[in-house]
């Protein structure tokens, strides 16, 4: 039986060497309009090695708007994005996943027909360096690089506890595997920079747990950078290093945790309460949470 690895052995490719003090997403006056509707309108933030930071709003605030401007699915007319040095602006989004952004979608964009493990393997296809004659010939190079591939994604499986699943079809799956198994495939392309976007959306709180232990462990055995799209602002507070909020498309808050979560400004954005208000921090999180609740059941 072969030794299971830690996950910082399989993944070597996520480690990131950047000056001390700058960050390793920068983004700078970010404007995103379709039409005259305006999605993002002059946001800034970055990102640090090695940060979990948190984008939180109520529903069409932009929060998902600013993912598809990062993975490059939307271009801005304004603003500028730059990922360790050099600007995304006008990439592609396949050349943006070679650069080391990977994504775990909100809606699950798995393969249904294909087996955990194929889907993970699709995580792969960028590190797959031989033609497709040696492929279909599956010798010399080809089979070398496969397996050695194949081994690596079978670390990922075992790090996300989903080796009784890897020969079903996805599509067999209970939606809470489905989800590990897409932020697996995030994980297989060694990312620098990994998006999860509403990562445990739809969970019970046992998946919910489950999921909040696995990115924890991401950070703690890759220290990889994250930027996490969530409703649930208890995993969101507990996870988090700094938060920004958003409303309408427009950056009303961001910090730490603690100080996001007591802003008037966020308050008042989430619960409709004026500076005045008796809103305070744990309305926010009930709220939230029922709003989550809402577009589960919706």
């Amino acid at each position: 039986m072969a030794m299971i690895r830690p996950l910082s052995e399989a993944l070597t490719g996520t480690t990131v060497e950047v000056p001390a003090g700058q960050p390793i997403l920068e983004v700078k006056d970010l404007a995103l309009r379709f039409g005259g509707t305006t999605a993002v309108g002059g946001v800034s933030f970055d990102v640090k090695p090695g940060e979990l930071f948190s984008i939180i709003g109520p529903n069409g605030a932009g929060k998902t708007s600013i993912f598809n401007c990062i993975s490059g699915v939307y271009r801005p007319q304004e603003g500028s994005i730059d990922f360790l040095g050099d600007s995304l602006l006008g990439v592609r989004p396949d050349a943006v996943a070679g650069r080391g952004i990977a994504r775990m979608f909100q809606n699950i964009e798995l393969f249904d027909n294909l087996t955990v493990l194929d889907n993970l393997m699709l995580g792969r296809h960028q590190h797959l360096d031989y033609g497709s004659f040696a492929g279909m010939l599956y010798v010399g190079k080809a089979k070398r690089i496969e397996l050695e591939n194949r081994r690596i994604v079978e670390d990922v499986i075992d790090f996300l506890e989903i080796e009784m699943f890897r020969k079903f079809p996805v599509g067999m799956l209970p939606y809470g595997v489905k989800k590990r198994v897409e932020l697996g495939r995030a994980l297989c392309m060694e990312p620098k920079l990994l998006l999860l976007d509403e990562p445990v959306a739809g969970m019970n709180v046992e998946e919910t747990e489950d999921m909040a232990r696995f990115i924890l462990d991401i950070r703690q055995e890759l220290g990889l950078a994250m930027i996490m799209v969530e409703h649930d602002m208890g995993l969101v507070m507990d996870l988090a290093d700094r938060i920004m909020v958003l409303d309408f498309g427009k950056r009303i808050s961001i910090g730490d945790p603690e100080s996001v979560q007591n802003d008037p400004a966020v308050i008042k954005a989430y619960l409709g309460e004026g500076d005045e208000g008796e809103a305070d921090g744990e309305d926010l999180g009930a709220r939230t949470e029922a709003l989550a609740t809402e577009e589960v059941s919706s």
